[in-house]
């Protein structure tokens, strides 16, 4: 008796075609029902003849291959520089939520440190979205990639005149952050800044340094160094570069994401370093966890979810053929101080 490979079986693509056949209908009519464009142009008993088949065969209309059909989808490509970064969590969930269900999002996103790159990109834009988000991208990129239809750039300081953007107020959160441990009593500091080298990074470590030296706070070119976005890496770069350091006077480390500063937080406590009364650290991001980190980390907030929430608004606007009324939005940023640079009752 002949056996069959089920492993390698698999079941025949229901089509069009074989619902009209079984419905005794014109394949133009199964897509008028399937689309729901069936008002004043199909019967109601076909229909119903239409309906009955697609639940006896298990139809599944071909979404993406309709609207390409069409000239256009209904995708929406983000493009994010850095998915292990946990910030870009809340801004997807904002882009998510003012998208609503007519769009569906399709994520592009990079390994830890490295950019997006223009090829990547234009291979998606192949499935013709109707519209794309870019996140902190750089100019290059921007040059590179020449991308058509609607767009719409998140955290791109200094890019507005490439398209419509929704940036962060970095600078002034790192301005604050300054100003704190200078009046703190700080008198030399360290940076541990990402390795990703977009615009937002940049903006957060030159304003910070600008504002330091105005404030008195030195921080040598020698104590400014970068790893990739991850608790793990963070942490080893600390670890060898504490030491020197800490004989060159450095009594506050600020790391451009929190994600940076809770490695630094992590291998402070396997040095035995006390935070915050030998070393203050603070971080940008405010995630939820830097709350109830232990100690409870200061750090300049950035509004994520209202960042997504708005480009997703923006884009949407551009994608139903609205004129923006702000093309240029700008969200605020906050320095919220926690136990990472403040010892109780100070």
């Amino acid at each position: 008796m002949d056996t069959v490979d089920l492993r390698n079986a698999r079941a025949p693509r229901v089509t069009a075609a074989m619902v009209a056949a079984r419905a005794g209908v014109s394949t133009a009519t199964v897509s008028l029902v399937a689309n729901g464009k069936t008002q004043g142009r199909v019967s109601e008993d076909n229909i119903s003849k239409v309906r009955t088949a697609i639940t006896e065969l298990g139809y599944v209309v071909d979404g993406i291959g309709s609207s390409l059909a069409k000239g256009v989808s209904s995708i929406v490509i983000l493009v994010t520089p850095d998915v292990s970064n946990p910030f870009f969590a809340n801004v997807i969930s904002g882009v998510r939520e003012s998208l609503g269900s007519q769009y569906q999002l399709l994520l592009s996103v990079t390994d830890a440190g490295e950019s997006p790159q223009a090829d990547d990109v234009r291979k998606l834009l192949a499935l013709r979205p109707a519209g794309l988000l870019l996140g902190a991208p750089s100019a290059e990129f921007l040059e590179d990639l020449h991308a058509a239809g609607p767009l719409v750039l998140l955290d791109a300081p200094g890019l507005d005149s490439y398209a419509p953007s929704v940036n962060l107020d970095v600078a002034q959160g790192a301005r604050e952050l300054a100003r704190h441990l200078a009046s703190s009593g700080h008198k030399r500091a360290a940076y541990v800044d990402g390795i990703t080298g977009t615009a937002t990074f940049a903006l957060r470590r030159e304003a910070f340094l600008e504002e330091a030296q105005a404030c008195g706070l030195a921080v040598d070119a020698a104590h400014v160094i970068s790893t990739a976005i991850d608790v793990g890496a963070a942490a080893a770069a600390f670890a060898q570069a504490w030491q020197g350091w800490k004989r060159e006077g450095v009594t506050a480390v600020v790391c451009g994401t929190d994600t940076h500063a809770y490695g630094v937080l992590q291998e402070a406590r396997v040095e035995g370093v006390r935070i915050p009364e030998e070393l203050a650290v603070a971080g940008f991001d405010d995630l939820p966890y830097s709350a109830t980190s232990n100690p409870s980390l200061t750090s300049v907030h950035l509004p994520a979810t209202p960042l997504g929430r708005k480009a997703g608004e923006q884009l949407r606007g551009l994608m139903e053929g609205l004129e923006l009324e702000e093309p240029h939005v700008t969200l605020e940023s906050s320095l919220v101080v926690r136990g990472s640079t403040c010892t109780p009752g100070a």
